[in-house]
């Protein structure tokens, strides 16, 4: 099956200064993100998981390398018709109502006239928006903006949605409620691509993870894979006796105790990524 997002050989430099300097924000950066799950792009500031986004969105041009949106070219149009997008810091107009803006998407989207009433009414649902339609979006809360930022991602039904820090600025209940609509989305086969810095939350949701550092992959997996020790383990003894807790692994059986599960202990993301990231490791 063709992936949703593939990352190949990608390259992105910038140039720095009058002097024609470099600056290379993305690094033989090759990713395959599976379709119908939910995937963490994680990294410390910096690190150029945005702007592999904006490469993926075809809003930046790469230096080498190619990225694909299921098997089409991802600056093809065709693309960017199954892609929603809710940036880390959207701009809706004031004046609008929740109703009008997500309205307004799905007709940027090419959304048929005949279905937009529809498609709203859906995607205000799934964004849990539809009490606060109505309202205009000047008095929407930051959860609530978030909330509505999603709608406008979804309202057209796209196979693969990016999400750019969505939880940015909002209050644990509203990242919770966000969570959970992630989660919804994963439920209807579509597929998220996720950066957050609340990596307990990305611990949550997401069926795997990548990790970048100065344009670099550190590491990619799924979550239960990535978070595994696998250099500890765990053993579950039924019937333990005091001399076999005194005894040594060869001695358990016998002094009569079963070993019931050998099994390697979970690090929380965050010790990982602390672990893993340049900077973190001391702060």
């Amino acid at each position: 099956m063709t992936s949703a997002v593939s990352i190949r050989g990608l390259t992105k430099d910038f140039a720095v200064g009058i002097r024609g300097l470099k600056l290379r924000a993305v690094d033989d950066l090759s990713i395959e993100i599976p379709r119908g799950q939910v995937y963490g792009l994680l990294g410390p500031n910096g690190c150029g998981k945005s702007t592999t986004l904006k490469i993926v969105l075809g809003l930046v041009k790469p230096t080498s390398g190619s990225t694909s949106i299921l098997g089409d070219d991802a600056a093809s149009a065709e693309a960017r018709r199954r892609t929603g997008f809710l940036p880390e810091a959207p701009y809706f107009h004031r004046f609008l109502s929740g109703r009008e803006l997500v309205g307004y998407c799905a007709r940027l989207s090419g959304v048929r006239e005949d279905d937009i009433r529809a498609s709203v009414d859906r995607a205000l649902e799934l964004a849990s928006m539809t009490a606060a339609a109505d309202r205009p979006v000047g008095t929407y809360s930051k959860g609530m903006l978030q909330r509505i930022g999603l709608a406008q991602a979804v309202v057209h039904d796209p196979e693969l949605i990016i999400l750019d820090e969505p939880t940015a600025g909002v209050d644990p209940v509203g990242s919770a409620a966000i969570g959970r609509m992630i989660s919804a989305m994963r439920s209807e086969g579509r597929t998220v691509v996720l950066c957050s810095h609340l990596l307990g939350q990305v611990e949550q949701v997401c069926d795997r993870v990548a990790i970048m550092d100065r344009g670099r992959l550190v590491l990619e997996g799924s979550v239960e894979e990535v978070l595994a020790r696998r250099d500890r383990h765990l053993l579950e003894v039924r019937g333990l006796t005091p001399a076999a807790e005194a005894a040594a692994r060869e001695a358990l059986e016998r002094n009569g105790a079963l070993l019931g599960e050998v099994s390697h202990p979970r690090r929380s993301l965050e010790e990982l990524f602390r672990e893993l990231v340049t900077g973190s490791k001391d702060a």
